[in-house]
């Protein structure tokens, strides 16, 4: 199959969602050896995405770019050097193509990714590299595995990136909120038979969460100490064995309280605002007898062992009921 150009949604700047375009000749280049044509069936947001639309946190793109990281598709097409793929697979795209398989994921990696650097997936058509790109799970609709790339890959990454440090079961986790990454990580430890901690803003999200399987809710704004409420919760009264904290400098203190001795912490993000009023440093790590490792996405090897593991034990994504047309 051939395609010369694609409808897609290109940033024509930064000023926000306004920026965004529909545009409908797109061009499609010719297949290099190690490219691949894919139709896109499904494709994802996260946060990077409106920040990137925005130039929130100096973020600068090429000109031009097609927006967005994440999504599925099917192989259309492939070039005479590509081995691991052929028409008909169905993928998901990764965003850090310029990485080798199993090398940790940076800052600047990221910054010059698929829908900032790197045209993305906000089109039905698009040629990406082979490094790209890796097979989707077979048990997910395009839909739910257009969320694998960002969120899922960064809850693997936080529960398995210390191998011999990942939830079995009888562990105790704690997730912070209700976006993708907690949601995520919060099946994966279930899927181990760990006992899940969640915390939420509201009632409604916590009814949600135990929907999917939460053991226990606590509801940080009415519990400012939630990470003590979490410690006293585990079985044994010590302490979580990891936790997965996506709000950084106004969570880090109570993930401090909730972590056991040799536990974990995973910093996956900076949601939270501002700092709550203690100041942490790295001693803390030697006071509290914990480990804090930062988590930035996952490496193209971990995605192909997550997509392993979510066939393994039925994982489905959980998507909001809502979904967009292109």
């Amino acid at each position: 199959m051939t395609c010369e150009t694609s409808p897609a949604w290109i940033l024509e700047g930064q000023e926000g969602l306004q920026s965004l375009k529909l545009i409908n000749n797109s061009a499609i280049p010719p297949l290099g050896d190690h490219d691949i044509l894919v139709r896109i069936h499904a494709a994802s947001l996260n946060h990077r995405d409106l920040a990137i639309a925005k130039g929130a946190h100096s973020l600068t793109i090429n000109p031009k770019i097609i927006a967005a990281s994440d999504g599925a598709g099917v192989v259309q097409s492939v070039g005479s050097q590509v081995r691991n793929f052929q028409p008909g697979d169905k993928v998901c795209t990764y965003m850090v193509p310029q990485k080798s398989e199993s090398e940790p994921v940076n800052f600047a990696d990221i910054s010059n990714g698929l829908g900032q650097r790197v045209d993305g997936t906000l089109r039905p058509f698009g040629v990406f590299h082979e490094a790209a790109l890796v097979k989707m799970p077979s048990r997910l609709s395009y839909l739910e595995a257009s969320t694998l790339t960002c969120a899922a890959l960064t809850a693997w990454n936080a529960l398995f990136g210390l191998e011999s440090k990942g939830p079995k079961k009888g562990d105790v986790v704690l997730v912070q909120g209700s976006g993708g990454v907690s949601i995520l990580a919060m099946q994966y430890a279930l899927a181990c038979g760990a006992m899940v901690i969640a915390t939420t803003s509201s009632d409604t999200k916590g009814q949600k969460l135990r929907g999917l399987g939460a053991h226990h809710i606590l509801n940080y704004r009415t519990d400012a100490n939630w990470g003590e409420a979490a410690k006293r919760l585990t079985p044994d009264g010590k302490g979580v064995h990891l936790v997965v904290d996506v709000g950084g400098l106004s969570t880090v203190g109570q993930s401090l309280k909730a972590v056991r001795p040799e536990g974990v912490i995973s910093m996956t993000g900076l949601l939270g605002g501002p700092p709550d009023s203690n100041i942490n440093t790295l001693l803390d790590c030697l006071v509290n007898l914990c480990t804090v490792r930062g988590v930035l996405l996952g490496t193209r090897r971990q995605f192909e062992e997550m997509n392993r593991f979510i066939d393994d034990h039925g994982i489905r994504s959980a998507l909001d009921p809502k979904a967009f047309g292109f």
